[in-house]
């Protein structure tokens, strides 16, 4: 909860600071998405997917020159699925984020009416939903996470465009690695996306 006040925290004071930085504006960005190269350590028996669907939406507050913010909601239903060696473990858990991110992107002095190339890193919320039969080997958790990407947006017209993005999220853990004495990701993935951004 304190990571999800923070990520709260810092998007709104990137959004403060955006509305000081010259014209802005609204971009909202349903998408569909494909999770490939997921990884895991958590105490769970269910398998991840290697390539899985990830569907959502992102309100991005960008302004005509460098610094934009973005508040991203993303929810994977068949994250997990069964371990062959455990049939017990039930199919259709799920894996949902929420993030707050800050955005760096080229101004439009440069760009014009082309793409816009940004990066992106934020913090926020990661859920992770396991289940089986015989409720033994579960998990119900919300831990902090991470995320950083890039892609570019572009409009074809005053209000309808594309966006290309790229990003990698991963949950942090208080868990030490005895052989590094570093902290390990519990579960991390990375997604990629072309999809239509709407503009207000």
């Amino acid at each position: 909860m304190k990571v999800l006040v923070r990520a709260a925290v810092l998007t709104a004071l990137c959004f403060g600071a955006s509305g000081v930085s010259g014209r802005a504006e609204i971009i909202i960005t349903p998408f569909v998405r494909k999770a490939f190269a997921s990884q895991k350590t958590l105490f769970t028996p269910a398998t991840v997917d290697k390539q899985t669907w990830v569907v959502g939406a992102s309100a991005t507050w960008l302004t005509s020159s460098i610094i934009g913010a973005e508040v991203e909601f993303g929810y994977a239903p068949r994250f997990f699925g069964q371990d062959r060696l455990n049939p017990l473990t039930v199919p259709g858990s799920n894996v949902t984020t929420l993030m707050g991110n800050v955005l760096l992107t080229l101004p439009v002095s440069m760009t014009r009416e082309s793409l816009r190339p940004y990066v992106s890193g934020g913090m926020g919320v990661l859920h992770a939903g396991v289940d089986d039969a015989l409720e033994i080997n579960t998990i119900d958790s919300n831990m902090p996470a991470l995320s950083i990407g890039g892609g570019a947006i572009g409009f074809l017209n005053n209000r309808a465009g594309v966006r290309f993005d790229l990003r990698h999220i991963r949950s942090t853990s208080k868990d030490v690695d005895t052989g590094t004495l570093l902290m390990e990701p519990r579960l991390g993935f990375w997604r990629a996306t072309i999809g239509v951004a709407i503009r207000y």
